[in-house]
């Protein structure tokens, strides 16, 4: 359900912008669209699980915030980020 620390190396690695990046929005929005992933797919086995669901709805808020601050920055790095993550607009 969690993200391994060696699929964080290699998101950080996809979508870093210098040899130091390890936070900026574009590399959070990959992490945190990783995890959404995996919380959706353990969601859809355990159908009770409130508490993760909240903390699902929490990861998409946040990476809705992340995607809106890209978009108000840059167009252009908004919709080539969105399409490589394979997002919806």
């Amino acid at each position: 359900m969690s993200i391994t620390a060696e699929k964080k190396i290699e998101l950080i690695g996809e979508f870093k912008k210098s040899d130091n990046d390890t936070g900026s929005p574009e590399v959070q929005i990959a992490v945190l669209s990783h995890r959404i992933v995996n919380l959706t797919e353990h969601l859809k086995s355990n159908k009770k699980d409130h508490s993760s669901r909240r903390g699902l709805l929490t990861l998409v808020a946040r990476r809705r915030s992340l995607l809106n601050y890209i978009k108000k920055n840059s167009e252009e790095a908004y919709l080539g980020l969105v399409e490589q993550l394979g997002l919806r607009k």
